[in-house]
């Protein structure tokens, strides 16, 4: 058997090197968002970099939103912090043509939000349990017309949205807060969210006014439970939506045709 060679790992473009080598040289002095970078021929000398190569990657570095740049007297490169909105906005450019479906993010919202939920047991904040309290707030009654209906529905994701933000697990947290970003955008939630479902608002409510009940009294496991049952029921109702939803669609398609 010829076995052919594999092939050798692509060598990064010079600018790229340098825009890596700058993100190690902020880390190694830990530099903060603010702090204003060296000038641009002090980066050339200290990277040993032609003028051309230095600006690539300084754009490079920008377009990340990792530094920000101002004109003026007490202008320059300054390094900027990343929020998790934009950064959870880069991210789902990946999937821009090949989106996600419900069952794949449902999948992955009952292991990790349970998870995530546990480990905010006993750990919330007064400001936090406030937070979380006014986000119900919206939707602890009866809507009164679709667009508030609709209102409701995100409401209710923006609870999760809170748990993901305070979550003491950065990571944990971001991921979390990733999917919920995911469900915002599909358009088949949209179309979901759309339809008149009061009793929708109503499961959604037990749910998390129990887990809140569990999250003040530090209980982990029932934290993790109730979030875990909460998963799989919206998974079942908004999977069993989509059914209708595309099975109407192709009934409406084949009539046309």
């Amino acid at each position: 058997m010829n076995i052919q060679p594999a092939p050798a790992p692509r060598q990064p473009k010079r600018p790229d090197e340098i825009c890596e080598r700058i993100k190690d040289w902020i880390v190694e002095r830990s530099l903060q968002p603010g702090d204003r970078l060296p000038q641009e021929r002090e980066l050339i000398d200290l990277f040993k970099a032609s003028k051309s190569t230095v600006r690539e990657a300084m754009r490079v570095l920008q377009t990340q939103g990792l530094i920000t740049t101002r004109t003026g007297p007490g202008g320059g490169a300054f390094i900027a912090a990343l929020n998790a909105t934009r950064a959870m906005g880069l991210l789902s450019n990946h999937f821009f043509f090949k989106q996600p479906t419900l069952h794949n993010i449902y999948t992955l919202r009952k292991v990790l939000e349970p998870e995530l939920a546990a480990s905010l047991a006993g750990r919330l904040k007064p400001e936090d349990i406030e937070r979380l309290h006014a986000t119900i707030r919206l939707y602890d009654h009866p809507a009164e017309n679709l667009g508030e209906e609709y209102a409701q529905r995100l409401a209710e994701l923006n609870f999760h949205s809170v748990l993901a933000e305070v979550c003491p697990n950065p990571i944990l947290g971001f991921m979390c807060g990733f999917l919920q970003n995911l469900l915002r955008d599909l358009a088949i939630c949209r179309r979901i969210y759309d339809k008149p479902n009061p009793e929708l608002r109503e499961t959604g409510l037990h749910y998390q006014v129990r887990l809140l009940k569990a999250l003040k009294a530090g209980d982990a496991k029932a934290a993790r439970d109730i979030m875990y049952q909460h998963m799989c029921v919206a998974q079942e109702y908004m999977e069993t939506c989509e059914a209708e939803l595309t099975s109407g669609f192709l009934k409406l398609d084949t009539g046309s045709s």
